[in-house]
């Protein structure tokens, strides 16, 4: 039934790449396409409109970009989750779209089956970025992080909290998390919400950017 399906929205300013997108998302029978829109303003509007689970977004459209786009879809609601699809593979626009509140961070030239899998883990709680540009990503914060402030723990996370976030540094699904620490999936997106309220942030990236800047963890 539709009513049990992922809702999703996408924005893309090229016709021909939205129709492959929309034709893709079409084959996935969990996935219902609620709509689409070709730049920044009238997506914001239909998003906040339509409230669809998740937006597959373009970083560079016509108008405002993909980061305004998900700054202010996060003011107007907290239910959207937003994965950017884009061919910008920059690290300080993956740094600014995690900050704007998207959960996640694709190049257009991936597959089908790993946006299907990148939509997935969105929903259930992860952060998703294209291995080569989580490479350069934390890469980019490990050079630049701050020298040790307060490396005992200065959030009042309890020891499994802080083995969640070490192994989260380290690049693993919320699914991997689970199979290390011998965790059901569930379990792991629960500690990762505890950590994210006693941080105060919203996703693995600005936690784990936190924690590199603090000295707590090590990539």
């Amino acid at each position: 039934m539709s009513d049990t399906k992922t809702r999703v929205y996408v924005v893309e300013d090229q016709p021909q790449l939205l129709k492959n997108l929309l034709k893709v998302l079409s084959t996935f029978p969990e996935l219902e396409v609620v709509g689409s829109a070709q730049e920044g303003e009238a997506g914001v509007e239909e998003i906040v409109k339509l409230k669809p689970n998740i937006v597959l977004l373009d970083l560079e459209l016509p108008g405002i970009d993909g980061i305004e786009v998900t700054k202010r879809v996060k003011r107007r609601t907290t239910d959207v989750e937003i994965l950017i699809l884009t061919s910008f593979d920059d690290e300080t626009k993956v740094y600014e779209a995690i900050q704007a509140g998207a959960s996640g961070y694709l190049v257009k030239r991936v597959g089908p089956e790993k946006i299907r899998s990148g939509i997935r883990e969105v929903l259930d709680g992860g952060t998703v970025l294209e291995a080569q540009i989580a490479r350069r990503f934390w890469n980019y914060f490990n050079s630049v992080k701050a020298k040790p402030l307060q490396p005992q723990n200065p959030w009042g996370l309890s020891p499994l909290e802080m083995d969640v976030l070490r192994y989260v540094a380290k690049g693993l699904s919320n699914a991997e998390v689970g199979q290390v620490m011998t965790l059901e999936r569930r379990t792991v997106r629960t500690h990762l919400s505890h950590i994210y309220r006693k941080m105060g942030v919203n996703s693995h990236v600005e936690a784990v950017v936190l924690a590199l800047k603090a000295g707590f963890v090590e990539l």
